[in-house]
């Protein structure tokens, strides 16, 4: 009776012990696929790139003109895009900003008693400096030189993370991870990473494009973009 009763109470702890050594379900489930189609998600068309294996954020087998070539290259090519598009997110939202504004800041600083005279950088239509609309020799040259120094400074911890791999313990480098969160928003948890990785390259890209239609709208309408668009740029109690 004893052996009988002894029988459901080790099958209960055994179950119970099972039970605990799973890992939870936001864990067991995954964004990835188990196995990877043998077309390109974005170009279903066209076969997938044999190196774009979804290791990194955003990866939806979009290489048609095939520049990663080999993992080195991949790594690399990815480096160059998340640069660019932290880039052009500053940029898409430092173009509007300047033209709104500019011209105040350059009052104000001039009415304040700094000895400086100042000229706006936007021009009569208020239209932000680029290669296209020029405007760019009249940009102060310590400006230059100092974008230049925070560049290359960037560019080597870059080249000394993706060569000794980077700060953290276990030897990995990701493409663009400087270890900069002076907020700390970034997720200590996988699932959360991967999340906020997703999430910085997809704002990126359309940053980019954001940019490049800046400059292309600027160009070909000689407006700028707060005074062609005033409903995205301006406070609603405007209109």
């Amino acid at each position: 009776f004893e052996m009988t009763n002894s029988l459901p109470t080790t099958s209960t702890n055994n179950i119970i012990m099972t039970t605990n050594s799973l890992p939870p379900l936001a864990m067991v489930a995954s964004s990835k696929p188990s196995t990877l189609s043998k077309y390109s998600a974005s170009l279903p068309f066209l076969r997938r790139p044999q190196h774009l294996t979804q290791q990194y954020a955003g990866d939806v087998g979009f290489d048609p003109l095939d520049f990663a070539k080999t993992p080195e290259k991949l790594e690399y090519y990815r480096e160059a895009e998340v640069k660019h598009a932290r880039i052009a997110m500053l940029a898409a939202a430092g173009w509007p900003v300047s033209e709104l504004f500019d011209a105040k800041i350059t009052a104000a600083v001039n009415d304040a008693d700094f000895g400086l005279s100042l000229s706006p950088l936007v021009d009569g239509s208020d239209r932000a400096p680029s290669l296209l609309n020029g405007g760019l020799d009249h940009v102060s040259p310590y400006f230059w030189g100092f974008c230049l120094g925070l560049t290359a400074a960037i560019d080597l911890k870059g080249i000394r993370n993706s060569r000794y791999g980077g700060d953290d313990d276990d030897g990995d480098y990701l493409p663009g991870d400087y270890g900069f969160d002076p907020l700390r928003v970034y997720p200590s948890e996988k699932e959360g990473r991967e999340r906020m990785q997703l999430a910085e390259i997809k704002h990126g890209r359309l940053a980019m494009l954001a940019v490049v239609g800046f400059a292309t709208q600027e160009f070909v309408s000689q407006v700028g973009v707060v005074d062609e668009t005033p409903a995205f740029f301006n406070p609603l109690f405007h209109f």
